[in-house]
């Protein structure tokens, strides 16, 4: 006898989760449903603007719901009447509730950005660069009422390069999630798959990223700077001020070389120099408000740097 092929509902927002949502779609899976978060203001223009996951959606022809929560028997009245035999979460944004999390016949698995239990929480990719981790992946995981704590279905790991940044890291790892849940999927539905729970050790919490944190503060080592550079690009930037100008820096090497830390040691076409706590960083790709993120050499021919000045803490506001 012939069996059904599961209904995989899915919740998801982001690129992230697009990613994953594209790569069920082509291996052949029945999509009733996706919720996603309700349109947000976006752009210049602050207009209302679809989620990358309802645009896919729609264009594939999937009925998408966006309720702003899901604890009222109303806001999860379309979820319920979609029957899905598993609901795949991948960065969605909301609380699953306990009525959600035992909807589906085979439960809510979720597709989270790093290796559990290091990283629980909403900024694993960011974290994992910026504490200077070799390596991350992919969980997929049984979703229970904490928060990443399911037991783990399976694991996929994947090396984090010296070069990375999160938009750069954060592709590798959608492309690996979406194969990582279609082979989960596979399993699931041979009852191939056995939960195991997640170990007590090496438990991390990955916070959100605050506009705080994009403050420079060059009393801190070059190699941490350099990390957290890598890690808030492409948001929120890392900035600093100098003569009331607010500039952002995207992109640095380690330098050795030692000075009163925010102290411009240098500046020309190879970058401009700054002295931080330890060692000093040479800053390649920067950026003025209102323009564009320039090499060291083009940057300079717009803004003057002079060896000797200082740069203060600034807030890395939009550029």
């Amino acid at each position: 006898m012939d069996v059904a092929p599961l209904r995989v509902a899915f919740a998801g927002t982001p690129e992230f989760a697009a990613s994953a949502l594209e790569a069920i779609l082509a291996a052949g899976y029945e999509v009733p449903l996706v919720l996603t978060q309700p349109d947000r203001p976006a752009g210049r223009g602050m207009k209302l603007t679809p989620s990358p996951v309802k645009q896919l959606a729609l264009a594939r022809g999937i009925e998408v719901d966006q309720p702003e929560k899901l604890r009222t028997d109303e806001q999860r009245s379309r979820l319920v009447a979609c029957a899905p035999d598993v609901l795949v979460v991948a960065a969605y944004g909301l609380i699953l509730p306990k009525a959600v999390l035992e909807l589906p016949r085979l439960g809510c698995i979720n597709i989270h950005a790093s290796l559990l239990p290091r990283w629980r929480g909403a900024a694993p990719i960011h974290r994992a660069i910026e504490a200077g981790d070799a390596e991350t992946g992919i969980t997929i995981m049984q979703m229970d009422e904490g928060l990443d704590t399911g037991a783990m279905l399976l694991t996929h790991a994947l090396p984090i390069l010296p070069t990375d940044t999160t938009a750069t890291l954060h592709d590798r790892l959608a492309t690996l999630g979406g194969k990582a849940i279609v082979s989960a999927l596979a399993e699931l539905d041979k009852g191939g798959l056995t939960p195991v729970p997640q170990p007590a050790e090496g438990v991390t919490y990955a916070a959100k990223i605050g506009r705080a944190e994009a403050t420079l503060d060059w009393t801190r080592p070059a190699v941490e700077l350099e990390r957290a550079m890598r890690a808030f690009d492409p948001f929120p930037g890392l900035a600093a001020s100098l003569r009331g100008t607010v500039i952002k820096f995207w992109s640095a090497q380690l330098a050795d070389a030692q000075g009163e830390p925010g102290t411009v040691l240098a500046a020309d076409d190879g970058g401009v120099l700054v002295a931080c706590g330890h060692g000093a960083l040479r800053c390649t790709v920067l950026q003025r408000p209102g323009s564009k993120r320039l090499p060291a050499g083009e940057f300079l021919r717009g803004f003057q740097v002079s060896v000797g000045e200082r740069f203060a803490s600034g807030e890395a506001g939009p550029a």
